[in-house]
């Protein structure tokens, strides 16, 4: 399936795989060194239990990077729901470079399966709601785009990708701009001078009052922060579509459906980048 994401990749993947091969390889593969240089082989890697697998690009240009011409055959796609055992891969190449590279491209599979099937998870205990449920800056530090190009994979959004792209006004900045009319009056002004990157401003509030004097400040996004389902749906009324609503604040796959009932447009969980454990994949050689 195609995944749709408005940030480059490979620039990103390149600096991802530059990382782990650094902190992996370092000065060389010393137990690697222990097959025959010449040796070619064939590989498979299996998943061992259900999800959605994503990591592709940064797993091919890990294999790359130890043999460019080894073949990758893969069987699924980024974003494709995939079984216990299914066969995702074949790889013919040198076997010494195979060795070497096998940790670091799994890890990077297994950690964006991972997330891909959480926010596969989400995406579906909301299904039919027209809501969708979006990620956060909780995510590994050097990953962030990975991760949240993972969460497109697995049917989720994105909130923004980081400080340099988008405007959220939070509690603090509140306070220290001395309202949130203040706040976002600066904000306005800040958003305009850097229009080639500010996707949106967003506001966070706690109460109706506070949602009062955003949406009286002119704001388009707003985040409830911490509200229950009964002042979730107070809001979504009172708002009457004026402004983007986002539900955030310990969002579990338990509550996430009653609170896209209330009528919010979205909601925003942590988890998925920030919880996941890794899809369970295995490397073999063979024949």
């Amino acid at each position: 399936m195609t995944i749709e994401f408005d940030f480059p990749l490979a620039t990103e993947i390149s600096r991802n795989v530059d990382t782990a091969l650094v902190e992996d390889v370092g000065a060389g593969d010393l137990t690697a060194s222990l097959v025959p240089g010449e040796r070619q082989v064939r590989a498979t890697v299996i998943c061992r239990e259900a999800g959605v697998l994503c990591g592709r690009a940064w797993f091919d240009e890990c294999v790359a990077r130890l043999d460019p011409s080894a073949r990758i055959t893969w069987h699924a796609a980024d974003g494709d729901r995939i079984a216990a055992n299914q066969l995702l891969c074949e790889i013919d190449g040198n076997g010494r470079a195979l060795l070497t590279a096998e940790r670091s491209a799994l890890n990077f599979l297994q950690l964006l399966s991972a997330v891909a099937s959480k926010a596969r998870i989400y995406a579906d205990a909301i299904a039919g709601t027209g809501e969708q449920v979006v990620d956060t800056r909780k995510t590994l530090p050097g990953l962030r785009i990975a991760q949240k190009y993972a969460v497109r994979a697995g049917g989720g959004g994105n909130h923004r990708l980081a400080l340099w792209d988008a405007i959220l006004i939070k509690e603090n900045h509140i306070h220290a701009a001395g309202g949130i009319a203040q706040a976002m009056a600066a904000a306005q002004q800040v958003a305009a001078a850097a229009a080639d990157r500010c996707k949106f401003i967003q506001v966070e509030v706690e109460n109706l009052d506070e949602l009062d004097q955003a949406l009286q400040a002119g704001a388009k996004m707003i985040l409830l922060d911490n509200f229950d389902n009964a002042l979730l749906r107070q809001a979504v009324a009172i708002n009457a579509g004026r402004a983007v609503l986002e539900a955030s604040g310990n969002v579990t796959l338990e509550t996430i459906r009653a609170i896209a009932e209330t009528g919010v447009n979205r909601i925003s969980v942590g988890a998925l980048t920030k919880d996941v454990k890794a899809l369970d994949l295995s490397m073999r050689f063979v024949g």
